[in-house]
């Protein structure tokens, strides 16, 4: 596989994470959370923002670094790390609580299972 392809993905995967950490950076009301009806809590709004500028902020460094993908090995190392343990996360919910919607079902499944198998297509091109 090419590098171009993998840029090409990482430039998706990047969008995601913007788009949708601007969306919780609108905390308990963000849209797709609106069905929930949820309450006007401080700390609920406050960690839900946090997080979302911590997935916006992971989005922007993969934008920022694409172009020169192999000089940011490490960092994608760390990025990868990262989005894999949020899968677990989300693996540790559908245990305790049960299942999210299908969309989260899919981003689960992208974090455990795709995350690993990016890194790997990444390192092949920095071994090459």
């Amino acid at each position: 596989m090419t590098r171009k392809l993998l840029q090409s993905f990482l430039v998706v995967l990047g969008l995601i994470p913007i788009l949708t950490g601007m969306l919780t950076m609108l905390g308990i009301h963000d849209p797709i959370l609106s069905s929930l009806n949820l309450p006007a809590s401080a700390l609920l709004d406050s960690e839900l923002r946090f997080f979302g500028g911590l997935w916006l902020g992971l989005g922007l460094t993969v934008l920022a670094t694409v172009r020169n993908l192999e000089r940011h090995f490490e960092l994608y190392r760390v990025l990868w790390l990262m989005i894999f343990l949020g899968g677990v996360g989300r693996l540790l919910s559908i245990f305790v609580i049960g299942l999210p919607p299908v969309p989260f079902i899919a981003f689960t499944m992208l974090e455990i299972i795709g995350a690993p198998l990016f890194l790997y297509w990444h390192w092949l091109l920095v071994k090459q």
